[in-house]
């Protein structure tokens, strides 16, 4: 299914610009290292856009990129075995410049999966059966492109950031977050958790766009642990979307 030549055009110059930018950010202990796969995994994700992006119905928003999801492979909530095996993409993955040793980059040759993505992904084969029908009127982004890590090789998330840090980038995330609703012209957003919720509604404000939310699929939410799928539909149904 390719996408859109200029839907798809637009959004690699989009987001190879925010990957500019927020390359540019430095950030304070506790945070140590920081992952940018726009850059390592690019051609993965140049890949996702070329074979998926066009104009939609609905965008899901994700936070960031999970370490074990797409800071391996370069897709958003990019669970191994369904970037490989559903969305039918591989790619050589490149490496962070500054790696934990405690969070290495394997690329597609990692052997950790990632509870969120495989949760989401498999919800998304379960409703669509093929990607391709899934991606006629949905996509799925990350709000935040980056991956944040202490010394300990703890994740950190975005939200936890100084306010200044939080400040410069989420300035940048939101230009992004608008240029990528200009582009594939959604009726929704749907933030994956409150947090991409929250940013959707604050950073949207001037579009005429729906917002909305489900539960984030993360197994550090005990909510999401039971039942995870069933109580996002009965949620995309109340907003009748699904």
């Amino acid at each position: 299914m390719p996408s859109n030549n200029s839907v798809g055009e637009l959004l690699l110059q989009t987001t190879k610009k925010l990957s500019k930018e927020v390359s540019k950010h430095s950030f304070s202990d506790p945070v140590t290292h920081i992952y940018n796969p726009l850059d390592y995994a690019w051609p993965a994700h140049k890949k996702y856009i070329e074979t998926y992006a066009d104009k939609c119905d609905v965008i899901f928003i994700g936070m960031n990129p999970g370490p074990f999801g797409m800071a391996q492979t370069g897709i958003p909530f990019g669970e191994i075995t369904a970037v490989k095996d559903w969305l039918g993409i591989t790619a050589k993955i490149g490496r962070p410049a500054n790696e934990h040793e405690k969070r290495p980059i394997l690329g597609f040759d990692c052997q950790r999966s990632e509870v969120s993505g495989r949760r989401l992904w498999g919800l998304f084969k379960e409703i669509y059966k093929s990607p391709e029908s899934f991606f006629k009127k949905h996509y799925v982004a990350n709000y935040c492109p980056l991956v944040f890590m202490e010394e300990s090789g703890k994740n950190r998330t975005p939200d936890k950031l100084s306010t200044s840090e939080k400040e410069k980038l989420f300035k940048a995330c939101d230009t992004h977050l608008t240029g990528l609703v200009e582009i594939m012209q959604p009726q929704w957003v749907i933030g994956i958790g409150k947090f991409a919720e929250n940013r959707a509604l604050d950073a949207l404000k001037p579009i005429n766009v729906k917002i909305g939310g489900i539960m984030h699929p993360s197994p550090a939410n005990p909510h999401a642990n039971r039942d995870w799928a069933g109580i996002v539909k009965r949620q995309l149904k109340d907003l009748r979307i699904w």
